[in-house]
């Protein structure tokens, strides 16, 4: 590559004002050819996974870090070499080792081609990531396969010549298959490699569907022959001796590095237990009718196709109860030293994803209609178990509910999420005999918990907030006289 220059790509503040991220995976090699706009690799941050589009075409030169680095935002990731005549002269001076200076050239660059920096690649005109098709030949490939067990020592990139010589690609590529960012989450979860699916969607792009038929594929030669294992029986072995169990191996401890969500999660508890002086009221309630309104809403029309659940009238229940004592919906502004009561509602629902507690919130929840409150709520939990779930979808949350009762829990003691006043506490929901009309009757009972931050909420206020929840559970035609 002759006038040949190295660009730096640094990690960027993919959220708002987040300091560093974990790279997950790497989608190119030292010696891959890049083009503008390829996604380069998968990040963790404190708030999602996203992924990196590279914003300017070249050969990859060197990956600076492994494959579970967690790198500081504004540190170069990744060198690539660029031709001469494909980057300005001030665009080049970008990759110079003055701190100063950024990848970007927003003077020598059209105006609409701006590098984004939330992992959803580079907004230029009508290009997308399908010309990637162009592949290195079998020993550039057999190259980067070696750079792999280098990466740790900033291994030389191999030679750029086998790349240009290369003519159209086969049938099968070496390239990173297509996929949307909550497939790839799919398939790393349930271990599959996404070269060896067959895709199905637009373009050759991997559908969840087909990671989905994979692994049925990958199971059904043991499933034909399930017998193999007795071959060796444990009967055999001596009924004296005490071996371990199958569950653990010789080790007697596993460290697990906390990064990403869990990593945020743990500082932001920490955070609110020594800040916010919680304090925590329970009360018990039959909730019969509510759950006798659940099962008439889903045969109810206006709800079809929604998602109808005990939740869904609890969180009604709770913006009713805000409604009725609006100074529960605040925060507490240390800088100022004044309570700031919000006059909306973001509500926050607390969802459990294999990477850690998220709290995402459904916006200006006050103002949505009960089957509009269903169908956001739908669409939140579905968005959270594919690990789709942005970061501006975790902000700016006033008060939130955590079910507990989905694990069989009765209550708990919940923390409040950092920056809200209250969080309410659901307890699973089962049959208990319970005074009714006079008589002992089975009844739908549950506990509700509602931790509050007493520096803004005294106990009067967070008392009724409490007993408004209880009472419309109790009676929820009171959604329609209260609301």
């Amino acid at each position: 590559m002759t006038n040949a220059s190295v660009r730096e790509f640094k990690m960027p503040d993919v959220g708002e004002g987040l300091t560093e991220a974990e790279i997950l995976k790497w989608y190119v090699q030292p010696g891959d050819t890049v083009t503008d706009g390829q996604v380069v690799c998968e990040v963790e941050t404190a708030k999602a996974a996203v992924e990196l589009p590279i914003p300017y075409d070249g050969v990859v030169r060197d990956l600076h870090f492994p494959e579970g680095t967690t790198v500081d935002v504004g540190t170069s990731i990744i060198a690539v070499e660029v031709a001469g005549g494909a980057a300005p002269a001030q665009e080049e001076a970008a990759v110079a080792p003055a701190p100063a200076a950024e990848p970007e050239q927003p003077a020598e660059q059209p105006a609409a081609r701006q590098p984004v920096l939330v992992g959803y690649g580079v907004a230029t005109s009508s290009t997308r990531r399908r010309p990637r098709k162009q592949a290195q030949d079998p020993a550039a490939q057999q190259a980067a396969s070696a750079v792999q067990s280098e990466l740790n020592g900033h291994g030389a990139a191999p030679a750029a010549p086998a790349v240009p010589a290369a003519p159209a690609a086969p049938a099968a590529p070496a390239q990173r298959p297509l996929a949307k960012p909550p497939v790839r989450k799919l398939a790393k979860d349930l271990g599959v490699d996404l070269a060896t699916v067959t895709p199905t969607g637009p373009d050759g792009v991997v559908t969840r569907e087909d990671v989905h038929a994979a692994v049925a594929a990958a199971q059904a030669p043991q499933q034909a022959a399930p017998e193999a294992p007795p071959a060796a029986p444990a009967a055999s072995a001596p009924a004296a001796q005490p071996a371990a169990p199958a569950s653990y191996d010789s080790a007697r401890e596993t460290r697990i590095p906390v990064k990403g969500v869990r990593k945020a999660t743990a500082a932001a508890m920490v955070g609110s237990a020594f800040t916010a002086p919680h304090v925590t009221e329970f009360v018990t309630v039959d909730v019969t009718r509510t759950m006798k309104l659940v099962e008439e809403l889903k045969q109810d029309k206006e709800f079809a196709g929604l998602r109808v659940n005990p939740l869904l009238l609890i969180a009604k229940a709770l913006l009713v109860a805000i409604r009725r004592n609006p100074d529960i919906n605040a925060s507490w502004d240390e800088a100022a030293q004044e309570i700031v009561v919000k006059h909306y509602v973001n509500l926050g629902i607390a969802a459990a994803t294999p990477r850690g507690l998220i709290v995402p919130n459904i916006k200006d929840a006050h103002a949505r209609t009960l089957p509009e409150l269903a169908a956001s709520l739908g669409e939140l939990v579905s968005t959270a178990r594919e690990g789709k779930t942005s970061p501006s979808a975790m902000q700016g949350g006033t008060v939130t509910i955590t079910n507990v009762g989905v694990f069989g829990v009765d209550t708990g003691t919940p923390l409040l999420n950092p920056g809200e006043s209250a969080i309410l506490a659901v307890g699973a929901i089962k049959p208990q005999p319970w005074v009714h009309k006079g008589k002992v009757k089975p009844r739908q009972v549950t506990t509700l918990a509602l931790s509050f931050d007493h520096r803004l909420v005294d106990g009067e206020l967070g008392s009724k907030v409490l007993a408004d929840v209880a009472a419309v559970l109790e009676q929820p035609k009171r959604l329609i006289t209260w609301a």
